[in-house]
């Protein structure tokens, strides 16, 4: 893509800033839409109608929010660690965005096609643990140290069976680039690594139950990653008042926010590029049936979002329909059963693949 806007623009440093502005143009419009989708998913399970009054069913209601938010006054208290306090939120959101780079939401455009793209993945989104930890020391309040205390050792917990699920599929697939791993499994969803990837033998059946296992595995795991239900303790209003953003508000509480939502997208686009295909298409593309190429790239983005925002609103269910667990009940999820049981799908998938 940017070789594409280098020629096109005809300057290196401008086709660089547009190929990375880029997926802030999707991330934001995704934001203003979740917050409403998740607004109207509460409400409908709890047999009300959520917002209705600004827009069509409320749909500008977080519109309106947003211009809420960035007007209001940027209040830094006078205890803080004001450097550390102001920093922690770009930390965290740059974290989050930088996640973004390794994601190919087209064949045709990705930010950057690396061969290492999963382990990168893995390395960068450790930038969100130190501002996190940041934003609650910084705050010099107990319930934002305690909320981003227990944030650092859930991320750090849960990494290990995510990586240990990611190693299962690198095994698998022999590649650890997102993209080459979505062509791996082409336009058919029979060739989808939850159903045994693309080649029709013995070992594509029996693998298909431990690739199920590894995709709970990866996804119970990137509930707890993001902080989200029933793996909220960090943000635990009823304990912590609002956690490690406690002390903050406006833009800087905006940051918190839009990094929460964009961290609840990127899993979910993971979990749909290692196990469902990406953005190829499950049914072929339209683009083929016509014989009109340039329709395919649009499909590619279509398949893309719509299975990462699938995955985001089951993340928005499960909100509604699980209690939270306690802090100890976290850790023994982890280490007692999702780190032995990634292990062991691990080496079954290992020697299923070598024979």
């Amino acid at each position: 893509m940017q070789d594409f806007l280098i020629e096109l623009i005809g300057n290196e440093i401008l086709a660089l800033v547009i190929a990375s502005a880029l997926p802030l143009a999707f991330i934001v419009p995704f934001v203003i839409i979740a917050v409403w989708l998740e607004r109207k998913v509460s409400a409908h399970m709890q047999d009300r109608l959520g917002p209705m009054r600004v827009g069509w069913h409320g749909l500008l209601q977080t519109v309106a929010d947003f211009f809420k938010l960035i007007q209001k006054e940027d209040i830094t208290p006078s205890l803080v660690d004001k450097k550390l306090f102001n920093i922690a939120p770009v930390i965290v959101f740059i974290g989050s965005y930088a996640v973004f780079a390794a994601l190919p939401f087209t064949s045709t455009y990705i930010g950057m096609s690396l061969d290492l793209g999963l382990l990168y993945i893995i390395a960068v989104s450790g930038i969100v643990v130190a501002g996190i930890l940041m934003a609650g020391w910084a705050s010099n309040n107990k319930y934002s140290l305690l909320g981003s205390m227990r944030s650092a050792a859930q991320i750090v917990s849960y990494e290990i069976p995510t990586a240990i699920v990611i190693l299962s599929l690198v095994m698998f697939t022999g590649t650890l680039s997102l993209s080459e791993m979505t062509e791996l499994q082409t336009a058919y969803f029979w060739n989808w690594n939850i159903l045994g990837g693309a080649e029709w033998n013995l070992a594509k059946f029996l693998i298909i139950p431990f690739m199920l296992i590894a995709f709970i595995i990866f996804y119970v795991s990137s509930l707890a990653e993001v902080n989200r239900t029933p793996f909220d303790m960090p943000e635990a209003e009823s304990e912590l008042v609002g956690g490690y953003h406690t002390e903050y508000s406006g833009m800087k509480f905006a940051m918190f926010f839009l990094a929460e939502y964009a961290n609840m997208f990127a899993v979910s686009a993971i979990a749909s590029v290692i196990f469902f295909g990406g953005y190829h298409s499950p049914i072929g593309y339209l683009g083929d049936l016509f014989g009109i190429e340039a329709l395919i790239p649009f499909e590619q983005l279509f398949w893309f979002a719509s299975k990462g925002i699938f995955f985001v609103f089951v993340q928005m269910w499960l909100r509604w329909t699980l209690p939270r667990v306690r802090v100890d009940q976290l850790m023994t999820i982890c280490w007692k059963y999702l780190i032995p049981f990634s292990i062991v799908n691990l080496i079954i998938i290992g020697i299923i693949t070598l024979i």
